[in-house]
């Protein structure tokens, strides 16, 4: 199989702001779910194995450096696991530190679900506008 992924210092500056805030925000995930479960507030003393829950999020860490189109297609869609645990357990967990956590995992959430749907949405542009003779892009429509 053929690389067919651009070289990242070959890609526009945001291209390259939302590839580092979506690998930025999956490595915070990875490591707040595994801090949050083995040491600062698990679900039992001594740490639990609900930190096998990052195990998932390793998986797609290699296509996000390499900078693969897809992968950042269905991390935006995984990440809504993790979104709805966090808004779960930051409205039903007792101690105040498992829900600020909660929160975090949340806005982390939000924040690689943006990053990615954004790269995806920038990069698809700037292939179209990089090909030559294709139609132009059609232009946002607004409705109020």
């Amino acid at each position: 199989m053929v690389d067919t992924s651009p070289d990242p210092a070959s890609l526009p500056a945001a291209v390259r702001w939302t590839r580092s805030a979506a690998v930025g925000s999956l490595l915070a995930l990875i490591v707040l779910g595994l801090a949050w479960e083995l040491w600062l507030a698990p679900l039992r003393p001594g740490g639990s194995w609900w930190a096998l829950k990052v195990l998932p999020l390793t998986i797609p860490l290699a296509g996000l450096l390499k900078n693969r189109m897809y992968t950042y297609r269905w991390v935006s869609l995984l990440v809504w696991l993790y979104f709805a645990e966090g808004v779960t357990r930051a409205t039903s967990d007792p101690s105040s530190l498992s829900a600020a956590l909660a929160v975090g995992q949340v806005v982390l959430c939000v924040v690689l679900f943006a990053a990615c749907a954004a790269h995806v949405r920038w990069r698809l542009a700037n292939a179209r506008a990089a090909t030559p003779g294709a139609p132009p892009a059609p232009a946002p429509q607004i409705r109020a």
